[in-house]
């Protein structure tokens, strides 16, 4: 998930350090009670929520809040090496979680361990590629990230205003395998793929923007979101899906950790535990404004039990084609922030082609 958005000053958050209060800074609706309630009744406990949007907003507030003023953060994965360098991450122990619950390929996954240690747990992801309108384009149609140019797209393609997953995109669009890790050949690359499609753009969209452009067709092509905003718009009767082009896609991952300077730490190990817990998870997947993918196989075989439709909407089946094999098919990069250029380099070249 994510975009960059003007920061919330921290002074707008009620911490407390009651020690039946956790303190949780987290994108919007992570402390829903259909999430949390169970959580909160079992440890006589309250989760008090700061949200942020975007990575950018989350390291900023994580830099001006007093020390201690946060228990537990969750973080996309692109940002953990970030909060590490900041020195803002308690170190886990790997068998507090249950991880042993979770497909092979998530165990141990690379963004979220460095030098051997462990400090911060997926709770959740999702593909990115190219949502698109069912009753404008044919599944065929929007096989290659090419469609964008299509006279049928002119003025109607639109844009997460997130420089990260709409540039990423665009970069496997012009042909770069490792979209994030460029050279400055390949840079020029993503450069002029994304001036070129400057003519066919309907518009720069914050999230509630993506769910009324697409709803009113304003937009009928958007790079860059996923699942999580078409399986919504769809269970609302509008007709969009999403489709990994033939260029490829991108993994978004969520994931909380322990904040260092947290005086809670049992609690935030407890809130962690429970969140990757299969109940835990098979709430993180059915949240019914936002759907996610899950890590957690144990999850799977819950949801499968008690809420087998959600199942198949959100393609996590056990013996049927599921997320588990797109993942497999090698055409998924994980989203990460730019190897070879500063992340200004991004966002000017982001800034010049909304202003282009």
């Amino acid at each position: 998930m994510g975009a960059t958005a003007a920061v919330a000053p921290y002074s707008n958050f009620a911490y407390s350090d009651s020690p039946r209060v956790l303190n949780y800074l987290a994108w919007p609706g992570n402390a829903d009670p259909y999430l949390i309630a169970e959580f909160e009744k079992a440890h006589n406990v309250k989760v008090r929520i700061k949200e942020y949007v975007g990575g950018d907003q989350m390291l900023a507030l994580l830099h001006q809040a007093p020390p201690g003023s946060f228990d537990v953060v969750m973080a996309d994965a692109e940002y953990m090496h970030l909060l590490k360098e900041a020195d803002f991450l308690q170190k886990l122990n790997p068998d507090d979680y249950p991880l042993d619950d979770y497909w092979p390929e998530f165990q141990e996954f690379p963004l979220h361990w460095f030098d051997g240690d462990l400090y911060s747990v997926m709770t959740d992801f999702g593909y990115l590629g190219l949502s698109y309108n069912t009753e404008v384009f044919r599944p065929e149609e929007v096989e290659s990230y090419d469609v964008m140019l299509s006279d049928k797209a002119k003025g109607k393609v639109g844009f997460f205003d997130f420089y990260l997953p709409s540039m990423g995109c665009v970069s496997l669009a012009a042909g770069n395998k490792t979209p994030f890790d460029l050279s400055l050949a390949e840079f020029d690359l993503l450069s002029n793929k994304l001036m070129s499609l400057r003519g066919q753009a309907s518009g720069f969209y914050t999230i509630a923007d993506i769910f009324s452009s697409f709803s009113n067709r304003q937009a009928t092509l958007i790079p860059g979101i996923g699942e999580w905003i078409t399986l919504g718009l769809r269970e609302s009767g509008v007709p969009v899906d999403t489709i990994i082009p033939n260029e490829g896609g991108l993994q978004w991952t969520e994931s909380m950790s322990i904040l260092k300077s947290s005086p809670k730490q049992d609690l935030a190990r407890k809130f962690i535990q429970w969140t990757t817990s299969p109940k835990g998870q098979a709430l993180m997947a059915t949240k019914p404004d936002n759907k996610k993918s899950i890590p957690s196989k144990a999850g799977w075989e819950l949801l499968n039990k008690t809420m087998p439709d959600e199942a198949e909407l959100l393609r996590m089946q056990l013996n049927a084609p599921n997320v588990i094999d797109e993942f497999r098919t090698k055409k998924i990069a994980y989203r990460q922030l730019p190897s070879n250029q500063s992340i200004e380099t991004w966002n000017d070249l982001w800034t010049d082609f909304k202003s282009a």
